[in-house]
């Protein structure tokens, strides 16, 4: 064969090898994997964006998104459950796939997709008339892969926790688009705008992380319907969930104890906030066992002075502060209940 076919062959071996080396996927995300293996440096990407939002948005509490201690996939035990920390964790990462690839397409990082292609000729606003310019994000494009990449994890609807899966999935699907945002551009005499040029941009990752806690906080408790094909509430009080609620079925533990069953690390070690009243507090934090405080010694910038123009300079100054630190439960091992 010619040598570009020869490349050619070479480049779909090598995908082959390599997403047959993947742990952790399914058949259905294999074969993906194998039509577009650059679209895997994207999920990457999309999956180190949202551990880190993750771990931002629990930072204060008795969980906080650590998914790896000692080789231990405790997220994955997080996963095997039905509560709102499983139901967060679905939807920002399926967020994080969609966020992910959008960016690459838009970068022309994927042969697959490039700007959205229904962004074209003119269009008016609020302001006027404006023509489609730039390159818009294609966000459905984002959605339809993570769509096929992420929910192939679920057999579909085959028992209660696909189904919940798939609706916070879809829910972290839906967040990225809700912060699509139109930016123009002014054309004309000195930036006069008689002629706009405009198009659609993803927003900051944090508005979609934002945006998934106060659902995370709402989560909306549901049970399986009599005939399986979906959710009831489970306390007739609240509203029926929206395709942009998280559900969950079952409720989260303390998380204050190791509990390996429960994908837990306790809080043992866990830096408190001595003044705070809320979950970060360390009577809340700690779970009343009490807190070692430790004094030390850090540097910081201090006294620092305008000077004209345009510099800030500072001195280093050594501050000495209390650091309080949750004590460890009488028997600090994991709990095992096999």
């Amino acid at each position: 064969p010619a040598p570009s076919s020869r490349r050619y062959m070479g480049a779909v071996g090598s995908s082959r090898v390599m997403c047959d080396n993947v742990p952790g996927l399914v058949s259905r995300q294999r074969q993906l994997c194998r039509r577009h293996p650059e679209a895997m440096l994207s999920i990457g990407r999309g999956v180190a964006a949202w551990t880190a939002e993750c771990q931002h948005q629990f930072r204060r509490h008795r969980w906080d998104c650590n998914a790896l201690e000692r080789g231990q996939r405790l997220l994955g035990r997080v996963l095997l459950r039905s509560s709102r920390e499983s139901a967060f964790v679905h939807a920002i990462s399926s967020a994080g796939v969609v966020f992910a690839i959008t960016r690459a397409c838009s970068q022309g990082e994927l042969k697959s997709c490039s700007c959205d292609p229904k962004k074209k000729g003119s269009a008016k606003d609020s302001k006027g008339h404006f023509d489609w310019g730039g390159c818009s994000d294609n966000v459905d494009y984002g959605i339809k892969f993570a769509r096929a990449f992420v929910d192939a994890k679920e057999r579909k609807g085959k028992d209660a926790r696909a189904l919940m899966n798939l609706h916070n999935n879809r829910a972290g699907r839906k967040a990225v688009k809700r912060f699509l945002k139109q930016e123009c551009k002014c054309h004309g005499v000195s930036g006069s705008c008689t002629l706009r040029t405009c198009w659609l941009a993803i927003a900051d990752f944090r508005k979609t992380g934002d945006y998934l806690w106060k659902k995370y906080n709402g989560a909306i408790q549901v049970v399986m319907n009599q005939d399986g094909t979906g959710f009831t509430v489970a306390n007739k009080k609240f509203k029926k969930p929206t395709k942009n609620d998280l559900v969950y079925f079952e409720s989260s533990p303390d998380y204050c104890i190791r509990d390996r069953d429960v994908g837990s690390l306790g809080t043992a070690g866990r830096v408190c906030n001595q003044t705070s009243r809320g979950m970060d507090s360390c009577e809340v934090m700690c779970c009343g066992r009490g807190y070692d405080t430790a004094r030390i010694s850090r540097m910081t910038k201090c006294e620092c002075k305008f000077h004209w123009c345009c510099a800030v300079r500072c001195q280093d100054c050594l501050e000495v502060v209390d650091i309080h630190t949750c004590k460890a439960p009488k028997s600090a091992g994991w709990i095992s209940r096999t």
